[in-house]
């Protein structure tokens, strides 16, 4: 009955800010909550994308961290809104999280990068020295 409510809610997206609690975890159950998408379609959603993996306890439950949420979010879209079949869903995730990974790295130059090795450099120096006490 909860999934129920909110399964006509086309206001959950990806790109809008997250309208759930900032936790490490979410079990499937929150996560239905939190999408509107009921757990066996979670589940059958695992099968069919790669890109969605959430860790698994020893009893098998399944912990969904807010990257996952993320995605789940963007295959509901895809499917629900854009129509998109399962076949096209998946090729069009694995271009987006392609992007989405391109954005991510941030531009580092050569310069910072010389910097950080000589600080590391150093740091390793004093650690790596006897101090007089050692014996």
């Amino acid at each position: 009955m909860r999934n129920e409510a909110r399964k006509g809610d086309p206001g959950l997206s990806a790109s809008q800010p997250d309208p759930f609690p900032e936790k490490l975890y979410y079990k499937i159950g929150e996560v239905g909550d939190i999408t509107g998408i009921p757990s066996h379609v979670l589940r059958f959603w695992e099968k069919q994308f790669p890109q969605l993996t959430p860790n698994k306890t020893r009893s098998g439950h399944r912990l969904y961290k807010k990257r996952d949420i993320l995605v789940i979010l963007h295959i509901k879209d895809l499917l629900y809104s854009k129509r998109f079949t399962i076949k096209g869903a998946r090729e069009s995730l694995a271009s987006w999280r392609e992007n989405a990974q391109e954005l991510a790295v941030p531009a580092v130059s050569g310069e910072l990068l010389g910097r950080l090795r000589e600080g590391l450099r150093r740091i390793y120096e004093i650690l790596d020295r006897r101090t007089p006490f050692d014996s």
